[in-house]
């Protein structure tokens, strides 16, 4: 029987803000105040260091993308550049960095909510939001790009205003002392920051069902990581500027600053900005988590059951409901600053496999030369080592438990590479 194949629907446009929405969110509304309160006003720096590191590796992923035109993104590419066991790493490390960024996503929407309605409990809120997102997915791609656009554009828009009323109000003095905890503060909010850009990623992920992928993926990818950046500049200047730093380490840092300007209406327009953001953010997780779980089922390295499409042939509605159930599990168990440590922590590994494969591209497959991807093989590790140690125990921890499964399923000597070129 013929494998069902997904449809190509999302074209350039719908991909660049499928990026944008992944990409915006929990890093400018949420992790900028846990960047502060490690870094201080440096945070700044932090943001440019996680910028420049995301960029080697959009550009690692970029080419790889345009080779492998496929759903799965680097658990596809180290499986097939590298060894089966590296592809089978990326694909868990994603799945664990992008279902604990989901969880803190949902608890995020659920605490900005809160100041718009009050009386609306925390716990019961984030699943809520899951739930409905998960029903929106299960209708299929192209109805989600489409809602996923008009929620993005409403988060630009408050982003900006944001932005443009914040800049009368930058007292330099705000950014004294500078760097408080020196280079260890700003390459630990760097590692942090990190997170806030990886949703890039989401459009390799959706290879399989972006028109002509090997031009648009790699166009959509620096589109969105560039738009991104510099609205995450103007925002955490504003912030850092307007506010001390440690008044910044909240849940909720861009609605503490405009309720400290006194401009009611920009107050409320940030957290509705906010709730948008988040439901864009986690709208993307899920669709991306889903088609990793779609990805490896189809090599057997996940059972079978999660490769299933439905059929309208858009939909890997099995998958997706696992990746429901598995983010409300988290929702009702999660410390948010630890969930958000172990996402950076798992997708910095996932991009060292991704600049790794893509340092084994033959000359006619490159777009870019070898040092970029030397660059973001050798940042991704140093910010991955400057998280705290219990981050990094746990993570290991988690990836054992993976590798384990792995050689359970596939034996001691592991999954023949010529297997893995059926993905």
């Amino acid at each position: 029987m013929r494998e069902r194949q997904m449809q190509r629907k999302i074209g350039l446009f719908d991909a660049v803000f499928l990026g944008l929405g992944a990409i915006l969110g929990a890093g400018v509304f949420v992790v900028t105040g846990v960047a502060a309160e490690v870094a201080g006003p440096a945070m700044l720096v932090s943001f440019l260091a996680a910028g420049l590191v995301a960029l080697f590796n959009s550009l690692s992923v970029a080419q790889l993308a345009k080779v492998y035109p496929v759903s799965g993104g680097t658990y596809v590419y180290a499986g097939r550049q590298l060894h089966p066991v590296a592809g089978f790493t990326a694909g868990w490390m994603f799945l664990t960095s992008k279902l604990a960024g989901a969880s803190a996503v949902a608890l995020s929407f659920a605490s900005y909510a809160q100041v718009l309605l009050p009386s609306i409990s925390l716990l019961p809120t984030a699943v809520g939001v899951i739930v409905v997102l998960t029903l929106l997915n299960l209708l299929g791609v192209k109805k989600t790009s489409r809602v996923n656009v008009a929620v993005v554009l409403f988060t630009l828009s408050a982003l900006l205003l944001f932005g443009l009323v914040g800049l009368p109000r930058v007292s330099v003095t705000n950014f004294k002392p500078f760097a408080p905890a020196g280079l260890t503060g700003i390459l630990q909010a760097a590692a942090l920051l990190f997170f806030a850009y990886t949703g890039y990623a989401r459009i390799a992920t959706l290879g399989e069902e972006v028109t002509n992928p090997t031009l648009n993926i790699p166009r959509a990818i620096l589109i969105a990581l560039g738009g991104s950046s510099l609205l995450y500049l103007l925002v955490s200047y504003v912030l850092l500027g307007t506010l001390p730093a440690a008044s910044l380490a909240t849940g909720s840092p861009l609605e503490t600053a405009a309720g400290q300007w006194e401009v009611a209406w920009l107050e409320m327009l940030v957290a509705v900005g906010a709730v948008t953001a988040m439901l864009s953010v986690l709208l993307g997780q899920l669709l991306g988590i889903s088609r990793m779980f779609l990805a490896m089922a189809r090599s057997g390295d996940l059972p079978e059951p999660l490769s299933r499409i439905s059929a309208q042939g858009d939909v890997p509605h099995i998958s997706l409901l696992l990746t429901a159930g598995i983010v409300v599990l988290l929702v009702l168990l999660a410390d948010f600053v630890s969930i958000i440590s172990m996402a950076s922590f798992a997708i910095l590994v996932y991009y060292t496999l991704a600049n790794a494969s893509a340092l084994t591209l033959g000359p006619e497959q490159r777009i870019f030369p070898k040092l970029i991807s030397w660059f973001g093989l050798l940042t991704c590790g140093i910010l991955a080592l400057s998280l705290n140690r219990t981050t990094i125990i746990t993570g290991l921890v988690v990836l054992a438990v993976g590798l384990a499964y792995y050689f359970v399923v596939h034996g001691v000597g592991g999954k023949d590479e010529a297997a893995n070129q059926t993905l």
